[in-house]
C-alpha cells in the first residue's frame, strides 16, 4: 500500500530572513539580501556583492558555517516534532548534510598564527559541521556528507529519499549550509562569473538580457524527510509529497555546460516518469537560474524541450535574484521554497527580470509572483563537475493517503 516519503519540517537561513516563514514572505514580496561587502581577502577591496546572513554570529574564529547551520536544523526539526517523542529511536534518523568546505578559513588562520590546532578535530574536516549538528540533537543514525558543488542540497534530498526507501531510516535530516569564504569568492571572481552593477540589489538578473553573472550567498536549508504514515502518526504538518528524485551527469566539461541540454532533457524525462506524471501536470519549475548566460539559456532549453507544448503553460522562477547563490546550499534553500510555494498556490518571482533574453523563452514571473493553485511542481539544480539533479514534489492533501507501514520506531 501506498506510504508516500514527505516533508514534514523546514528550516531557513537566508539574507531576507532567519527563519522558514520570513524568508517566504521576503521572497514572494521580492525582497533583496544583497549587498556590497568589503574586507573579503583575495578580492580587491568593494569588489564582492553577495546576499550575506545578518544576525547570526559564531565564537570569534570559529567556523561560521555551524551557528548557522544549527539554527535552520533546529527549526525544521522542532517544525517537525520529530524529536518530542521521549522513546524515539534515534538510531533511525539519519542526517544527510552539506557544509561548503569545511574550515578553509582555519587554514589561513592556523598559517597566520591566528589559532591553534585544539580545534581542527572539530571544524576541520569537510564532515565535521554535520556531525556537530547531528550530536547536538543526538541524532546517531547513518550520517553521510556530500560534496558536489552546486547540486549539493537537492543531491542530499534524494540520497535521503534513498536512504528511506532501502529501509535504512524511519526519518531524514537533510540539507545544506554555506557561508561566504574568501577561497571561494576568489575562484568565483577569477572565473569571471560573479555579478557586477552599480546597485547591488539589481545584480543579479536571472533570465534577462542584461545578466552578467550571479551573486554569492549565504545560508542554510534544512528538511526532515520520513513517510507520511509516521508524520501523520503524531500530528505533523506536511509540506508536500516527494514523488521523484533523479541525478544525472553532463559528462562535457568541468564548468562549461553542453548547450544542447541533452542530459538535463534526459533527466528532467526520467524524472517526470518515475513520479508517473505528464508534462503537463507540472505547473510549477524552480529553477536554477544562476543569472550567467550560459546556464540560463541552457536550462531553459532543456526545460522547452522536456516540456514540448506544456512548456507554454509553466510557470518558472528563481530566487537567486533575492538570495544570492548558495551554491553547495541552493538546492536545499530552493527545494523548501518550492515546498512553500505548493503550499501557499504562489510562484515567487524572479527579481530584476526586465528585458527576458529572447533564448530564455519561458514564462519566468517577473518582478511580482503568481498567485496559482498548482498540483506538481519540479526543483532543478545544475552544478560544475556536470552534476544534475531534479526532485518532483506535490501538494499535500492528504486524500491519497494510505497508511501501511508502522509510526516511527521507538526505543525498546
Amino acid at each position: 500500500m501506498y506510504d508516500p516519503i514527505v516533508i514534514s519540517g523546514i528550516g531557513l537561513v537566508t539574507a531576507v530572513g532567519n527563519d522558514r516563514e520570513t524568508t517566504w514572505r521576503n521572497l514572494r514580496e521580492g525582497v533583496s539580501g544583497v549587498r556590497q561587502l568589503s574586507g573579503v581577502a583575495g578580492l580587491p577591496d568593494g569588489m564582492l556583492l553577495a546576499a550575506d546572513v545578518r544576525g547570526i554570529r559564531g565564537e570569534p574564529g570559529r567556523l561560521r558555517d555551524y551557528p548557522v547551520g544549527k539554527q535552520a536544523a533546529g527549526e525544521a526539526l522542532a517544525d517537525s516534532g520529530l524529536l518530542l517523542r521521549s522513546r524515539v529511536d534515534r538510531t533511525r534518523i539519519g542526517v544527510i548534510m552539506s557544509s561548503v568546505y569545511g574550515d578553509s578559513p582555519g587554514v589561513a588562520q592556523l598559517r597566520g598564527g591566528q589559532v591553534g590546532l585544539d580545534r581542527w578535530h572539530e571544524e576541520f574536516l569537510a564532515s565535521a559541521t554535520l556531525a556537530n549538528i547531528a550530536n547536538d540533537f543526538g541524532l546517531v543514525g547513518p550520517r553521510i556528507g556530500n560534496a558536489t558543488a552546486c547540486a549539493t542540497g537537492t543531491i542530499c534530498v534524494v540520497t535521503a529519499m534513498r536512504a528511506i526507501e532501502d529501509g535504512q531510516c524511519d526519518a531524514v535530516l537533510a540539507g545544506a549550509i554555506t557561508t561566504i569564504q574568501p577561497l571561494l569568492a576568489a575562484g568565483f571572481y577569477n572565473m569571471r562569473v560573479l555579478a557586477k552593477h552599480d546597485d547591488p540589489t539589481a545584480a543579479c538578473r536571472p533570465f534577462d538580457v542584461d545578466r552578467t553573472g550571479f551573486v554569492m550567498g549565504e545560508g542554510a536549508g534544512m528538511l526532515v524527510i520520513e513517510r507520511a504514515s509516521s508524520a501523520r502518526a503524531r500530528g505533523a504538518r506536511i509540506y508536500a509529497e516527494l514523488t521523484a528524485g533523479k541525478l544525472a551527469c553532463d559528462a562535457h566539461h568541468v564548468t562549461d555546460l553542453s548547450t544542447d541540454a541533452s542530459t538535463l532533457i534526459h533527466l528532467l524525462g526520467s524524472t517526470l516518469k518515475k513520479a508517473k506524471l505528464a508534462p503537463g501536470d507540472v505547473s510549477y519549475i524552480n529553477a536554477h537560474g544562476t543569472g550567467t548566460t550560459q546556464n540560463d539559456i541552457m536550462e531553459s532549453r532543456g526545460i522547452r524541450q522536456a516540456f514540448g507544448a506544456a512548456a507554454d503553460d509553466l510557470c518558472v522562477s528563481s530566487i537567486k535574484g533575492n538570495i544570492g547563490h548558495l551554491v553547495n546550499a541552493a538546492g536545499a534553500v530552493e527545494l523548501a521554497i518550492t515546498a512553500l510555494a505548493l503550499r501557499d498556490g504562489f510562484a515567487p518571482p524572479t527579481r530584476n527580470l526586465v528585458t527576458p533574453d529572447p533564448e530564455c523563452d519561458l514564462d519566468c514571473i517577473p518582478f511580482v509572483g503568481r498567485q496559482r493553485a498548482f498540483e506538481h511542481a519540479v526543483k532543478i539544480s545544475i552544478a560544475f563537475g556536470g552534476h544534475l539533479a531534479a526532485v518532483a514534489l506535490r501538494r499535500w492533501d492528504g486524500a491519497e493517503e494510505q497508511v501501511a507501514r508502522p509510526p516511527l520506531r521507538v526505543a525498546a
